[in-house]
C-alpha cells in the first residue's frame, strides 16, 4: 500500500465536498510521516500528547498538529507552543487551562467543542445543554487567547451504517443551528466554521452530512499491529 496513492485516493473522493483530510498519524513512525509530508498533505492527528511532542521535535515546521484525542489539562502545557487547532475540548475547565497556557505562549489557540453523540459510555464530549451552557458562561469572554471555531464528534463503533448516519445528522443539526443562531459570537471568541466528523470506516458518509475535517488514519496507512 503506497501512502501517497491512498492520499491521493482519498483526497479524489473528498473532492465533491468542502471537506479536508486531516492524516492520523498516530503510532505511525518518522519515516512514514515524512513520506506523508512529501504529499505535500500538512495536517497530522494525534491522540497522545507526549507522542506528538516527539514527533513535533524531529519533523518539518510547516506541519500542522491536531490533537484528536482526550486532552489532559495537565498536558496542555507541552502542545501549547505549536499546536494549530485542539478538536477535544470538553469542559469549561480544559478551555480556561488552554487559554492560561496560550498566553504564557503569546499564542490564539483554535479550539472546536466535542459534542458526545455515539452510544457508548467510553467516549467523551458535551451534551446539548452543556453546549449551550458553557457558550453562555459568564468567564468565557474573558478567555481571550483561545478561539472556538466548530464542534467535534465520534460516531459509535459500529458497522451499523443507519446508526452513524443518524449520530452525523444529530451533530450536523446542532453545529447548523448554531451557525444560524450565531450562538457565542458575540463574545468575538467563537466562530461556527469547522465540523470534525468521520474516521477510516465513515469518512465519506459524514463528508455528505457536512463535515469540514475527517479523521482518516488505517485507511491510509493499513491497520496499526
Amino acid at each position: 500500500m503506497s501512502i501517497a496513492n491512498e492520499i491521493s485516493r482519498i483526497q479524489n473522493e473528498l473532492k465533491p465536498f468542502p471537506t479536508r483530510l486531516i492524516v492520523v498519524t498516530k503510532t505511525r513512525n518518522i519515516a512514514q510521516l515524512l513520506e506523508t509530508h512529501a504529499t505535500g498533505a500538512l495536517d497530522f492527528g494525534e491522540n497522545r500528547v507526549q507522542e506528538m511532542v516527539e514527533k513535533h521535535a524531529q519533523l518539518p515546521a510547516d506541519i500542522r498538529w491536531h490533537q484528536i484525542g482526550h486532552l489532559q489539562t495537565n498536558k496542555v502545557k507541552y502542545i501549547a507552543p505549536f499546536i494549530h487547532l485542539i478538536h477535544s475540548v470538553d469542559s469549561l475547565k480544559l478551555l480556561a487551562e488552554i487559554n492560561a497556557q496560550a498566553k504564557k505562549n503569546n499564542r490564539i489557540i483554535n479550539c472546536l467543542l466535542q459534542m458526545y453523540i455515539a452510544q457508548e459510555e467510553s467516549k467523551f464530549g458535551l451534551d446539548k445543554q452543556e453546549l449551550i451552557d458553557l457558550l453562555n458562561d459568564p468567564s468565557l469572554p474573558g478567555l481571550t487567547h483561545i478561539r472556538i471555531v466548530g464542534l467535534m464528534g465520534m460516531a459509535s463503533f459500529t458497522s451499523d451504517q443507519a446508526q452513524i448516519t443518524r449520530e452525523f445528522s444529530s451533530l450536523q443539526a446542532i453545529f447548523q443551528h448554531l451557525k444560524m443562531e450565531k450562538l457565542g459570537e458575540s463574545t468575538g471568541l467563537v466562530s461556527w466554521d469547522e465540523l470534525s466528523m468521520g474516521m477510516s470506516g465513515d469518512y465519506m458518509l459524514a463528508a455528505e452530512h457536512g463535515s469540514s475535517l475527517v479523521r482518516v488514519g488505517s485507511a491510509i496507512f493499513g491497520e496499526r499491529n
